[in-house]
C-alpha cells in the first residue's frame, strides 16, 4: 500500500462529466480543514473545502436515487435507548465480541472493555448515530450468503478489538469510539447529505452502492481495518488518532479514484480484511 501523498495514481474518470468544470483529480488528495469532536478525547476529520473550489453535481439514475435516499434514511436514526430494535443491536453488539461473557445490563462498566468511554454506550453514539452500531453489528458478525470468507472477517474485527496485531501502542485508541468515528468521517467525506454526489467520489461511491446495498457498511469494516493499519505505520499514539484519521482518508480518496476499481472488493485496502 501506497504511504506516500506524493504517489502517482492513475485517477479514474466518469464519462458525462462536464469538461468545462475546474475540477482537478489532484483535488481529491487533498484533506483541509477542522475537526470535530465527538465524545471526550478522539476527533474526527472533516472536509472543509476552500471557496474557490468548484462543486460538481452529478446526475442519477433511479436506481442510484433510491439507493442513496435508503442510505440516508438511515442516516437519519437517532440512537434511541428506549427503543427495544436499539437495545437488543446493543446486547447483540456484546454478544458478538464477548460471546461467553454474560452481559449485566446496558448501563454497565463492562462497556469499557470494548472501548466505550463510560458505563453507558448511548451517549458515545451521538457523532454517528444508530448506522455506527449497525456498522460495528455488520463488521462483527459473519456475512451470509456473500462471497466474503466469513472466519477471516470476524477475525479481523476481533483482531481490532483485542489489539492483536502489530506492536501496540501504550496508550491505544478504544475501539467503540473509533469505530463511532470511523463512520462520521465516512458520511463527511462521501457527502452522504447531499441530495445528489457533488464530488467524483460520491459518485462513484454511488455507482457501487446501487449494484450492492452492503457498500457503505462494507467500505466502513475496509476503513476501520485500514485506520489501524495506519496506527500500526505511524506508530501512533491516542494522542495521535487524529492524524491517523486523516491519513486514512487520504489513502481512501486515492484508491477510490483508481482506474481498475469497480467494486469495494477491488480497493488493495481490502485484502487487509483477509490477511
Amino acid at each position: 500500500m501506497e504511504e506516500s501523498g506524493e504517489s502517482s495514481v492513475a485517477v479514474r474518470r466518469i464519462h458525462g462529466l462536464d469538461r468545462g468544470s475546474n475540477y482537478s483529480a489532484s483535488s481529491a488528495y487533498v484533506v483541509t480543514g477542522s475537526t470535530a469532536w465527538i465524545g471526550k478525547g478522539l476527533s474526527c476529520v472533516c472536509a472543509q473545502g476552500r471557496e474557490s473550489d468548484t462543486r460538481i453535481s452529478f446526475e442519477l439514475t433511479p436506481s442510484q436515487e433510491e439507493c442513496l435516499q435508503k442510505l440516508q434514511s438511515r442516516l437519519d436514526v437517532v440512537y434511541d435507548s428506549t427503543k427495544v430494535e436499539h437495545q437488543e443491536a446493543l446486547r447483540a453488539l456484546w454478544y458478538v465480541a464477548f460471546p461467553e461473557v454474560e452481559l449485566r445490563g446496558l448501563i454497565t462498566e463492562q462497556w469499557k472493555e470494548m472501548g466505550w468511554q463510560g458505563k453507558d454506550p448511548s451517549t458515545d453514539f451521538r457523532g454517528g448515530g444508530f448506522i455506527s452500531l449497525e456498522n460495528l453489528l455488520f463488521f462483527a458478525r459473519t456475512f451470509p450468503n456473500t462471497n466474503l470468507v466469513n472466519s477471516s472477517t470476524q477475525k479481523s474485527f476481533q483482531d481490532l478489538l483485542q489489539k492483536r496485531v502489530g506492536d501496540r501502542s501504550l496508550w491505544e485508541y478504544p475501539f467503540a469510539v473509533a469505530g463511532v468515528n470511523v463512520t462520521f468521517m465516512l458520511i463527511q467525506m462521501l457527502d452522504l447529505r447531499a441530495a445528489k454526489p457533488r464530488t467524483m467520489m460520491g459518485a462513484l461511491f454511488l455507482k457501487i452502492l446501487a449494484e450492492d446495498e452492503r457498500t457503505f457498511d462494507l467500505l466502513y469494516c475496509i476503513t476501520f481495518k485500514l485506520m489501524d493499519h495506519q496506527w500500526l505505520t505511524m506508530n501512533a499514539s491516542y494522542m495521535d488518532f487524529n492524524a491517523v484519521m486523516k491519513a486514512t482518508r487520504r489513502q481512501l480518496e486515492r484508491e477510490f479514484l483508481l482506474e481498475d476499481i469497480q467494486r469495494l472488493e477491488d480497493m488493495p485496502s481490502f485484502r487487509l480484511l483477509l490477511r
